[in-house]
């Protein structure tokens, strides 16, 4: 299943759906760099970059995301055809999908923290990354959706307490990881086309962490605290102040049992 370094050979993965066509490396810097050169070059939708070793990977803001070997560190390519803003929602599909993933693994408790970090017992365990091009008729000409799970390996020191799969209670590989993921999301990613947002809002509702409780926000310029009270229908953060709703459509959230 491995195709080497040479990241224009896409082999069929047996073990994925059909949807998916496999681009497997042994290593390179950042497979969402790899995945959006291959989507300019005109790959197909459904076309999955997966490094068994991951040397310069990111995650949200610029901030560096830790993946060696034994990690999953993978970037999918899609193609919806929707304005950015409907299919920026893909992020939150890919949240339900990894914790449904991490939650057939493992008997911990798996929740999602806004806008799109799983967690096991309150550490996370998952980053996502979304990237796009812009199209004409102001519709995206692709995105690509990366994804990282500690499968073996966690870091020692990261903004969030981290863990691992391996932590958890799951000696598992990382195909039977890639694979788990993947079904997942191709069933999750069809009733979004199909359906529209309404069931990944309402799935990543019934797992959010902290709904109904203290939150502290951090944005660029500030820092309040108040009550998530719910994600609207555009992927918004609804957090009550006590004098008013605010809307979060960016920043970092922060809950008691994190340590503020």
């Amino acid at each position: 299943m491995m195709a080497g370094n040479d990241p224009s050979v896409e082999t069929r993965a047996a073990t994925l759906p059909a949807f998916f066509r496999l681009v497997a490396l042994d290593e390179c810097g950042s497979t969402n760099d790899e995945a959006k050169r291959l989507a300019t070059e005109g790959a197909i939708e459904g076309t999955i970059v997966w490094a068994k070793r991951q040397t310069a990977g990111r995650g949200r803001r610029g901030r560096a995301w830790s993946s060696g070997e034994g990690n999953l560190a993978c970037s999918l390519i899609l193609r919806p055809g929707m304005a950015p803003g409907q299919a920026a929602l893909t992020s939150f599909i890919a949240a339900v999908a990894v914790g449904e993933a991490v939650s057939a693994l493992i008997a911990a408790r798996v929740t999602l923290k806004w806008p799109n970090d799983v967690l096991v017992d309150g550490a996370k365990i998952s980053g996502i990354l979304l990237e796009s091009e812009a199209g004409r008729g102001g519709s995206v000409e692709w995105l690509v959706l990366g994804v990282g799970i500690n499968v073996r390996h966690y870091p020692d020191e990261a903004l969030y307490p981290a863990t691992s799969l391996l932590a958890a209670g799951a000696d598992v590989t990382v195909e039977r990881v890639l694979e788990a993921y993947a079904t997942s999301f191709h069933a999750w990613y069809q009733r979004f086309v199909t359906q529209g947002f309404a069931p990944i809002r309402a799935a990543w509702l019934n797992a959010a962490q902290g709904l109904g409780g203290d939150v502290t926000v951090r944005l660029h310029d500030e820092t309040f605290t108040g009550r998530f009270v719910d994600m609207d229908d555009d992927g918004v953060l609804l957090v009550d102040t006590g004098s008013g709703l605010r809307r979060v459509t960016a920043g970092d959230v922060f809950f008691p049992t994190q340590g503020g």
